[in-house]
């Protein structure tokens, strides 16, 4: 089997990056402004509150933490929810 060296063969992978670029399509112009303009910078995440989910791992753990009280409140957000059409 014969090795070539990096530079022994010709072919389409060649050129300096201002080359390349000339080769990819044009960018598309789309009919939606929002998806022309640019993106909105993202917030700063939020610290996680381990406490609180030190918490809720434990009452998961226990079995407690699933409540009947929870559990009408979720009926009752879902109901809601359905009864707006969303």
């Amino acid at each position: 089997m014969h090795e070539h060296g990096p530079n022994e063969l010709a072919g389409p992978i060649r050129g300096t990056a201002g080359w390349w670029q000339g080769l990819g399509a044009p960018p598309t112009l789309t009919d939606d402004p929002a998806l022309d303009q640019p993106r909105k910078k993202r917030k700063a995440p939020r610290p996680i509150r381990t406490e609180l989910v030190e918490r809720v791992k434990k009452e998961i753990a226990a079995g407690t933490y699933d409540t009947p009280e929870k559990w009408e409140a979720a009926l009752d957000c879902l109901f809601n929810r359905l009864d707006r059409g969303g």
